[in-house]
């Protein structure tokens, strides 16, 4: 099933084009046109500190934008008839959906490594060191397993591909505005920090922030990893049982 999902992203490239370019254009975007902008607003000293604020929630975003494909795709797979076909061969269930997740995942992580890759290129320096930079690939990898289970959840639970777009949009795009990627909360009025202060997204890149830059991390930590791990075994869960209700039906 791995090999399955690995070869349908090479041969059908747009989903993971589209997945490495939008945080990209979003790190260009904030640096070069809002850049000069927002590290007046935050009191920074140019636009190079900003970058270095950016980029841990960038990288965050490129993690949430694997839920659109990996929806989409698990859609088509439950609409189109190929899974019915798998659940009449001696084939185990969980496979199916566990091969999936872990391509996702694994399409992610190579995301992440090329969005770095070109935040290195545009003027980010991290004064973190080797034990730093793996534990920031051990919760982007965590936050990506997460995000990927949610979304063959997701998947399943719309009834067309159409649709599988809009119901991931709010965790791969509309989350990230309302958190500290890119403002910090202190900016934010009383309302929405309350809530940006408590979601996934605020969690993740305050804790890869303090990772890669050196920032203050305070109780970020242990909630990224508490989020991360909620959010991990409840997706898994739900999408088995999804699974097995459609296998009945």
């Amino acid at each position: 099933m791995l090999r399955r999902n690995l070869m349908h992203a090479r041969r059908y490239p747009a989903m993971t084009i589209s997945l490495v370019s939008m945080p990209i254009v979003m790190l260009l975007l904030f640096n070069y046109v809002f850049g000069g902008t927002m590290s007046a607003g935050m009191g920074a000293g140019s636009s190079g500190d900003y970058l270095s604020y950016l980029v841990p929630g960038i990288l965050l975003m490129a993690v949430g934008a694997g839920v659109l494909p990996t929806t989409v795709g698990v859609s088509i797979d439950m609409t189109e008839g190929i899974v019915a076909r798998f659940r009449t061969m001696p084939i185990n269930g969980s496979s199916i959906l566990t091969g999936r997740a872990v391509g996702a995942v694994i399409q992610i992580l190579l995301s992440v490594v090329l969005v770095i890759g070109v935040a290195l290129l545009v003027g980010f320096r991290s004064g973190a060191g080797p034990v730093e930079w793996a534990a920031a690939f051990g919760l982007l990898a965590l936050m990506s397993l997460a995000l990927t289970w949610l979304a063959v959840a997701l998947g399943q639970l719309v009834k067309a591909p159409e649709a599988a777009s809009s119901v991931a949009l709010p965790f791969s795009f509309l989350l990230p505005f309302l958190s500290s990627v890119f403002v910090p909360l202190d900016s934010m009025p009383g309302w929405l920090h309350h809530f940006a202060e408590w979601q996934p997204y605020t969690a993740f890149t305050e804790t890869l922030r303090g990772l890669l830059t050196g920032a203050e991390i305070g109780k970020f930590g242990p909630l990224a990893v508490g989020w991360g791990v909620a959010i991990a075994v409840l997706g898994f869960l739900w999408s088995r049982a999804l699974f097995r209700r459609g296998a009945k039906r």
